[in-house]
This record gives C-alpha cells, structure tokens and sequence, in this order.
C-alpha cells in the first residue's frame, strides 16, 4: 500500500476526484486522467445494454473528444486489485507506456503505481 498523502499534489487530486466520480455514481469503478496542460478528466463505469466502458476508458475517450493529446497520468479506484489489459492500452494510446497509473482502493488509499507498459 501507498501513503496517499505522499503522493504528489496532482496525483492526490486525480485519486480525490476517481473516488468522488465512483461514489456520486454509485458505479463499481471512478477514473480520472490528467492531460499534458494540467486538465483533468472523470469518468465512471459505464454500463448500458448497448455500451459497457471501464471508468479508466471513459475518462480516456472525454479527454480526447475534448482535444487532449496526451496524457501525463491516470488513476482508478476500483475493488479490483488491477486494472485490465485494455484499460492499460487506453491509457497508453493517448499517453505513452510510461503514462504512470495509480490504482487505488474505495477508501483512497494506493495500493499500485504502475505505468500503461
């Protein structure tokens, strides 16, 4: 586990605001991501008959409907230990493999920092 309060300012923010998303929500994963100028984009579960995205791919594709084009970093709050290949490969596609990728638990707290690689 990760001291979030260690954890620099931005990042801090990235997991506040992935949690907030998930809890307003109700929804089984929040997500945010960070572009290059410091803009920041929150994204719950989606889940529709016709349309299922992770949080992390959500907050992906607003980012880049809103005309980001590249990503400094990401986080996602999630019951899961990990996040799933594809979630990585988004992260990666707008970001790079060396995109950091904070994945933290419901209460906050990080338990991985991984890179989209």
């Amino acid at each position: 586990m990760t001291d979030s309060s260690a954890l620099d300012p931005e990042d801090r923010k990235i997991v506040t605001l992935a949690r907030s998303a998930r809890a307003r929500n109700g929804v089984p994963e929040g997500a945010a991501v960070r572009d290059e100028t410091g803009r920041t984009y929150v994204a719950g579960t989606v889940a529709l008959d016709s349309l299922k995205l992770s949080a992390l791919r959500t907050a992906v594709a607003m980012a880049v409907a809103s005309g980001a084009t590249s990503l400094e970093a990401a986080a996602v709050v999630t019951e899961a230990e990990t996040v799933s290949e594809e979630d990585r490969a988004a992260v990666r596609d707008l970001g790079s493999g060396e995109t950091p990728l904070l994945v933290a638990g419901p209460d906050g707290t990080v338990r991985t920092r991984v890179t989209a690689g």
